[in-house]
């Protein structure tokens, strides 16, 4: 049974088999055509037996292995490797299919590849998840074919393997290493300049261009014989909060991922951010209900629980509810901290209905109110209307890309910082906000 299971007719013999077919029964009225079909059938059959001999000889001809990281990333291209072994004494043509995790959705992931004799081969391709959770991909089937190419021989590597797909960590090591770098300005974030200086002096320094010419120290220049500037640290220690909305107001998809997954992708990268810059950083995630709170820290393992916790997060289709979001940070949160509140409002109407809580917790720390623009209206807002239907439909669109906008002024005129952004540049605009905010001084 093994054998029958891994044997399989390529096209190339079932097309020859076809012209054989043709030939006989063209032989019926050319009778002279009877020993060419019958030689050629012959000849089709040892053929056949050659390729099943050279397949078959070697009872592990062949040999393939999957290569990826422990975890994936959410949201980005992730990298798999297919490593090959031609275990034959002849080079062969091979078919190659992954069994992906059925979240992929996807049937079709079929790879061709030329093993020279007793050579390697790798296959690269990547995947792009757009849900947490826990995946299983399954075998590697590989279909091994001669010169020849009338049979295939298929090896079954049962390499099931189970992966967590986690908040986006490859997006949040990009950002690391352009802010470490200083090069966050290539990503579109933006240069602020300093009001003043927010902390205590740290070094003295060569001067390079672009420094502030009011830093310089004159005296320090003249020693060293070169412009010297003062260098000062920011201030340091500030707690800086991520409050997650998990509502059913952050089901709604864009590109594949809910705004609670941008949310999330989001708010690890800009923990990862507070923490370089030694602030404390923690998350609360709340719905009709108090979810999870991480109180800000700056502990060596701050990150990786911040990363477990985001992990771990349920989608909820409950009304929000923001008075006891307020009760709970008037409770837990004692001292003055930056709070990034991720949410989504698509009525005005809705967001005054949370504008006291808002307003309140405005009054004790520093809120930013972080939601999204419906950028799938943006097309509509530009198409011309053609139709009665059409024109009513654009402007409804219209209202509630107005409602969208007046949200954001209603909110700053009670003192509270707002960002309404496209999904795809939530994590670069949050960046901006939180720089803005240090550069400041107001954190």
């Amino acid at each position: 049974m093994q054998f029958i299971r891994s044997l399989y007719f390529t096209n190339r013999f079932y097309l020859t088999l076809a012209g054989l077919v043709c030939l006989f029964v063209l032989a019926f009225f050319l009778p002279l055509l009877l020993i060419l079909a019958k030689v050629a059938f012959s000849v089709l059959v040892l053929l056949t037996l050659a390729d099943l001999l050279l397949l078959y000889s070697n009872r592990s001809g062949f040999f393939a292995s999957r290569s990826m990281q422990e975890k994936l990333s959410n949201g980005s291209d992730n990298d798999v490797y297919l490593y090959l072994e031609n275990k034959y004494n002849f080079a062969v043509q091979t078919e190659v299919i992954d069994e992906l995790p059925f979240q992929f959705q996807q049937r079709d992931s079929l790879f061709t590849a030329a093993v020279g004799k007793g050579r390697t081969q790798i296959i690269h391709y990547t995947v792009r998840p757009t849900k947490r959770g826990s995946y299983q991909f399954g075998a590697i089937n590989v279909y091994a074919m001669s010169a020849l190419q009338l049979i295939k021989r298929r090896y079954r590597f049962a390499q099931d393997q189970e992966v967590p797909v986690y908040p986006s960590f490859m997006q949040m090591r990009q950002y690391e290493l352009l802010a470490i770098s200083n090069r966050l300005q290539e990503f579109g974030m933006k240069k602020v300049r300093r009001i003043g200086h927010s902390s205590e002096f740290e070094q003295i320094r060569p001067y390079v261009a672009g420094d502030d010419q009011r830093t310089i120290n004159w005296k320090a220049s003249a020693r060293k014989a070169e412009l010297m500037v003062n260098s000062y640290q920011d201030e340091k220690s500030q707690q800086v909060y991520c409050l997650i909305d998990k509502g059913r107001v952050m089901q709604m998809p864009f590109a594949g991922l809910s705004l609670l997954d941008y949310a999330i992708n989001a708010a690890l990268v800009i923990s990862n951010i507070a923490l370089k810059k030694q602030d404390k950083a923690g998350i609360i995630t709340f719905s009709n209900k108090i979810s999870n709170l991480l109180p800000a820290q700056r502990k060596a393992d701050q990150l990786r629980r911040i990363l477990e916790l985001l992990y771990n997060q349920k989608t909820k289709f409950q009304e929000t509810d923001y008075e006891r979001l307020y009760a709970t940070v008037r409770s837990k949160i004692k001292q003055r901290s930056l709070l990034l509140l991720f949410t989504n409002f698509e009525t005005l109407s809705g967001a005054e209905r949370q504008l006291p809580y808002l307003r309140a917790l405005a009054k004790h720390h520093l809120l930013v109110v972080i939601f999204f623009e419906n950028t799938e209206l943006h097309a509509l807002l530009h198409q011309r209307a053609r139709t009665t239907e059409e024109a009513y439909t654009k402007a409804i669109a219209q209202k509630f890309d107005y409602d969208k906008r007046q949200i954001v002024k209603q909110l700053q005129q009670h003192g509270i910082h707002a960002i309404l952004t496209p999904p795809e540049q939530l994590t670069v605009n949050t960046i901006n906000k939180y720089l803005e905010l240090k550069a400041r001084g107001l954190i």
